[in-house]
């Protein structure tokens, strides 16, 4: 641990270096969702081009069908040091509502929090800031030492919030070289609170679908029709709420077939970490939580599968009143997957779930929008060892292993090209208002995130 102690110290004496770089990349708004902002999402890729080779790092912005995908690489000076690929993403969601904004998303402010200081912009954290924990940690290793204890691959895509459709295929294209590492290193996921870190080794999956149930042939005056015909929109609303039952259960056939339940360690585990339910609650401005009976909060997030309706629609919906029976309805609706559940599976049970309640003289659309399976990492293993290792050399703490009930299709993609496990260390907090208005991230989070990647890397080194 000896040559980490002066890389510790030249990060404390760089942080205000290090905030100065981060505020600058904040202020790019790479939103890859809108074609608007393509040149400055490609900016943000040069940017962090910019840096790698700053470092020393070989590093190329590659060009895909979409925005382009940053790789950069540092050869350890051993050749026997492990190597590792870390992943992360320069684009950030739209800033939308503007008005919601305590100040302009793109114009990162620095203000007083709790916890001291905090910066609040679009893509505070997700996943700019997360970027920068690893970024500067390199940057403190090569200025103490010339060079990291291990070889290192940064992948860094631009569209991972517009779905990420580039990826796989590059991953494909690419899997001789990248596939060369032994672990994917990936943050953008959340600590257990400020002075805890946190690895997440499971994560949910998604499936998501826009179903339609199409009815009469046009739209109908509903006091000439009303009580005669079917309404889709009646039918719909009524069929939609039969699927959960009384205790919470979603009730598509063969929905719980693959559900593996949680061991007694883990539920004993999870039982034990200092997880206060009103106080998330309260912060939402409710009292109770619901969902499948029989299932703490945590385990129902991080373990259990759902069913969630996301918009319902069809009919007259402006404003004043218009007395039609429309002839089709509408809904999006998705399923969060936990491992071994297979998302085609769920699919067709949707598909059996509504046919088996389809209305005389109606008939179904189903549009399949995206399927992901849920993910299990290992827990254990000497990469995940040293992970631990170095984020208890940073809070003097062990890190708290945890699910999270979001998907990161990228872990998925990284397994199946690449054949890399993934480890999940983030330094996000529950309440940094990730997509929406006033995002933040703490100073405080940032500098433990640098420390921890720099501990992390010491302590891979050492394998």
């Amino acid at each position: 641990m000896t040559k980490l102690e002066p890389v510790l110290g030249q990060i404390e004496s760089d942080f205000g270096a290090a905030v100065s770089r981060y505020i600058e990349f904040l202020t790019i708004p790479s939103i890859s969702t809108d074609p608007a902002y393509k040149d400055e999402v490609k900016h943000a890729g040069a940017w962090l081009l910019g840096e790698f080779l700053a470092l020393g790092f070989t590093a190329r912005l590659h060009e895909t069908p979409g925005h382009p995908i940053l790789v950069a690489h540092c050869e350890a000076e051993s050749p026997d040091a492990p190597h590792l690929l870390y992943y992360g993403h320069y684009d950030v969601q739209p800033p939308e509502p503007l008005e919601l904004w305590e100040s302009p998303p793109f114009e990162p402010a620095i203000v007083d929090g709790p916890h001291g200081k905090r910066v609040v912009a679009r893509g505070a954290v997700d996943d700019k800031g997360q970027v920068m924990t690893f970024l500067e940690a390199f940057r403190s290793w090569k200025a103490v030492h010339g060079t990291l204890p291990v070889t290192v691959t940064v992948l860094i895509e631009g569209e991972e919030e517009s779905g990420s459709e580039s990826l796989p295929g590059f991953l494909s294209q690419h899997a001789a070289s990248l596939g060369k590492a032994a672990i994917a290193i990936i943050s953008d996921t959340n600590s257990w609170d400020i002075d805890t870190p946190a690895i997440t080794y499971r994560l949910r999956g998604n499936v998501y679908a826009e179903v339609t149930l199409e009815g009469p042939s046009r739209d109908l005056h509903s006091g000439l029709y009303g009580g005669a015909v079917v309404n889709p929109l009646n039918a719909l609303t009524g069929i939609l709420g039969q699927l959960h039952g009384p205790d919470g259960r979603v009730r598509l056939p063969g929905f719980y077939d693959d559900v593996a339940e949680l061991s007694a360690e883990e539920r004993q585990a999870w039982a034990a970490l200092p997880f206060d339910e009103t106080a998330l609650l309260s912060e939402i401005g409710l009292t109770q939580s619901v969902g499948e009976a029989g299932y703490t909060v945590l385990e129902r997030v991080w373990a259990r599968p759902t069913c969630d309706l996301h918009g319902v629609w069809g009919g007259y919906t402006g404003p004043g009143s218009k007395t039609v029976i429309a002839t089709r309805a509408s809904a999006k609706l998705s399923f969060r997957t936990v491992p071994n559940q297979d998302p085609a599976k769920i699919l067709q049970g949707l598909r059996t779930f509504l046919n088996e309640r389809t209305p005389p003289d109606c008939k179904w659309s189903i549009e399949e929008m995206g399927a992901s399976a849920g993910i299990l990492v290992p827990s254990s293993g000497p990469f995940m060892q040293a992970a631990r290792a170095g984020l208890a050399d940073i809070y003097g703490k062990p890190a708290a292993m945890i699910g999270c009930g979001g998907s990161i299709p990228v872990v998925g993609d990284v397994k199946e090209k690449l054949g890399l496990d993934s480890i999940l260390v983030g330094f996000g907090l529950a309440d940094d208002r990730i997509h929406s208005p006033n995002e933040k991230f703490e100073l405080k989070c940032l500098k433990n995130g640098i420390l921890s990647h720099a501990a992390i890397l010491a302590r891979m080194g050492e394998l």
